[in-house]
């Protein structure tokens, strides 16, 4: 899918580079805020990825509550935990990660890949960020 052809498909916009969090990405991201933080205690954005990025191995702990949802809405990715097969990322498709639960998502090698990202609301929330998704596990998906 050339980049042409996902804009027009990606109703939540491309946003801006995602700057701020670009150490923890392989490849380009983009960031596009749809809640305001200040208005409301459940955050989404819109997050793009370019062809073959990703992000690396993360963990959204949380003492209650917490971990993470995505709404995929364009182009084609990946999601995968810990010690499990990787799992193929098409619009429509809904992922619900557990607080507490190591892992990865991102664009597949020839496609754009947008989700909406949504931080759920819990007690004692953080992100740690871990490793890089090695280059020959991801090039093997």
């Amino acid at each position: 899918m050339t980049k042409e052809e996902f804009d027009k498909i990606n109703v939540f916009g491309l946003g801006n580079p995602n700057d701020a969090y670009a150490k923890y990405f392989t490849g380009k991201s983009f960031l596009n805020p749809l809640t305001d933080p200040s208005k409301t205690n459940v955050f989404l954005a819109n997050v793009t990825f370019e062809p073959s990025c990703r992000n690396n191995w993360h963990i959204h702990h949380a003492k209650s509550g917490g971990g993470q949802l995505l709404i995929c809405t364009a182009g084609s990715g990946w999601y995968q935990e810990e010690g499990k097969e990787a799992v193929s990322l098409e619009p429509g498709t809904v992922i619900t990660i557990p607080a507490n639960v190591k892992h990865w998502h991102g664009a597949k090698k020839d496609s754009w890949f947008s989700h909406i990202a949504i931080e759920v609301p819990g007690e004692g929330t953080e992100n740690e960020w871990c490793e890089p998704v090695n280059d020959e596990e991801y090039n093997n998906l």
